[in-house]
């Protein structure tokens, strides 16, 4: 009984993890070749409205339109590349999943180092200026009175 239990969970969170297609057959080519470029390319197209969905993990309209696109292209003769850069000069390249470095994109590949290193730099200045304070010391009256108090707890 508790063995069914553990399948039906993990039965349940691997149907939840897995991609959810959002590829249409109307949508489909009927060259299985070319529909296998168009599924290699549409995995390293990001969707827009989505932003870390590919466009064929997406039910948005405009992956919709980005994959009758993609495919429009293909069977027009477009390499992939030419596709490729046909959407992104339409799009931009935020529509890359792995967008190339070049200057438009530093800041998306050098802005986590970057958080990092400041991060890391605030850091260690606090720790520097913590292990720097003098620590506390109490006057005489104030060191008695101390005494006093834990001796009185102990008591």
């Amino acid at each position: 009984m508790k063995w069914r239990l553990v399948l039906a969970f993990v039965l349940f969170w691997a149907v939840l993890a897995s991609p959810a297609f959002a590829v249409l057959p109307n949508e489909q080519l009927a060259d299985p070749a070319l529909e296998a470029r168009a599924r290699t390319i549409s995995a390293g197209l990001r969707c827009v409205v989505c932003q870390n969905q590919t466009i064929d993990d997406s039910d948005a309209d405009l992956a919709h339109d980005l994959r009758v696109l993609l495919r429009q292209r293909l069977k027009a003769g477009d390499t992939d590349q030419q596709a490729i850069a046909f959407l992104v000069n339409r799009y931009g390249a935020y529509i890359l999943l792995k967008p190339p470095f070049d200057a438009e994109t530093v800041m998306l590949w050098l802005g986590p180092l970057l958080a990092l290193l400041a991060g890391g730099v605030g850091v260690g200045f606090y720790l520097r200026r913590r292990c720097n304070d003098d620590p506390a010391t109490f006057t005489p009256e104030e060191q008695a009175r101390l005494a006093r108090l834990l001796k009185d707890d102990t008591a």
